[in-house]
């Protein structure tokens, strides 16, 4: 082969490797965006130690607070979205004493906070996400009132919690697919 020819195929390959990097980098760009995920590290530890979905914990910090320590009108605090009333049940549940309201700022103790409810929940409803799901953004006692651990969907009273619950459930898949490498899937 002719070196004009070797030349032309070096840069064929070359421009088709340049294409082929912008596309993957184009498509994490559409994935950052998309399908957001940070303290990929904790949420897989946390999954582990309570037996949870990672994807359905990304799905839940990205609805609650989109990856970003944020601070409520209620005063939910955190990436989960915590308010001072479930800190200090879940303190009492799990024995703590020397929890400090500022600490939910911290991602690490916030998704151990946020994960050892959202158990806490499931074991509660016998293992209904939908009623979990509902528990954790309305409130266990309406989602015990709205059917508890036969909860479906269309039983959820409040618009805000049933949409809420439908979207979480829908970003828990798009975690699956566009994030399984990185959630341990």
């Amino acid at each position: 082969m002719s070196r004009g020819r070797l030349l032309a195929l070096a840069a064929v390959i070359g421009v088709g490797a340049l294409i082929v990097a912008r596309v993957v980098d184009v498509e994490e760009i559409v994935d950052e965006v998309t399908v957001p995920l940070r303290h990929e590290d904790i949420i897989r530890q946390q999954a582990e130690r309570f037996d949870l979905d990672p994807a359905l914990i990304a799905a839940i910090i990205s609805k609650e607070s989109g990856f970003s320590d944020e601070v409520s009108e209620a005063g939910a605090r955190g990436l989960m979205q915590i308010t001072p009333e479930t800190a200090d049940t879940i303190e009492t549940l799990s024995g703590g004493e020397t929890f400090v309201y500022d600490d939910l700022s911290d991602p690490d103790l916030n998704i151990r906070y946020g994960t050892f409810y959202l158990r806490h929940l499931l074991d509660r409803f016998e293992g209904n996400e939908v009623a979990a799901l509902a528990a954790y953004n309305g409130g266990p006692e309406n989602a015990a009132a709205w059917g508890g651990a036969e909860l479906e969907i269309e039983d959820i009273e409040f618009a805000e919690t049933r949409d809420y619950v439908e979207e979480v459930l829908d970003e828990r898949e798009q975690y699956r697919d566009a994030r399984a490498e990185e959630l341990g899937l």
